[in-house]
């Protein structure tokens, strides 16, 4: 069986708030890098199909997938329902193999009470390089990264 990996927290915002972030390039910069990461969108075309391309830079040097400071994904936007879930294809750049294959992201929106959304981040087919500590701690900070992001834009 493939790896599964989730994460979710109820964030206080309507869930076109939060769809709005997640399909955004120059929101998800802002907000989906973990703590210690910074990011950079190279390409994107949110649509069904549409393919995307994101840079993450690491503070420090040691911790890349793609270079020695950096991790290079791309990939596609598989499923787009406004409100109610994004999935995308991520494809690390990276020619160590335990880096390789291709993970799906589910963001997946539920209304949480008045003006709230549990978002649940699930990772399906993730690679064997990637820690289930790490990308858990990953998950969780882009996820918080998320509320205090949608706090500020209201």
């Amino acid at each position: 069986m493939e790896r599964r990996d989730e994460s979710r927290l109820v964030i206080a915002a309507p869930a076109a708030s939060v769809y709005r972030a997640l399909v955004d390039p120059a929101d998800v910069v802002r907000w989906l890098p973990p703590a210690g990461m910074i990011g950079e969108i190279d390409s994107w075309d949110c649509r069904p199909g549409g393919a995307y391309r994101m840079t993450l830079r690491y503070s420090t040097a040691g911790h890349g997938k793609s270079t020695a400071g950096s991790d290079v994904v791309s990939g596609e936007f598989v499923e787009l329902v406004p409100d109610e879930r994004m999935v995308q294809t991520a494809i690390f750049d990276s020619d160590d193999p335990i880096f390789a294959g291709t993970m799906v992201m589910s963001w997946l929106l539920r209304p949480a009470g008045d003006d709230a959304t549990e978002v649940t981040v699930r990772a399906d087919d993730v690679p064997a390089g990637i820690s289930p500590e790490d990308h858990a701690a990953g998950l969780a900070s882009s996820l918080a990264n998320l509320a205090d992001f949608l706090r500020t834009q209201t």
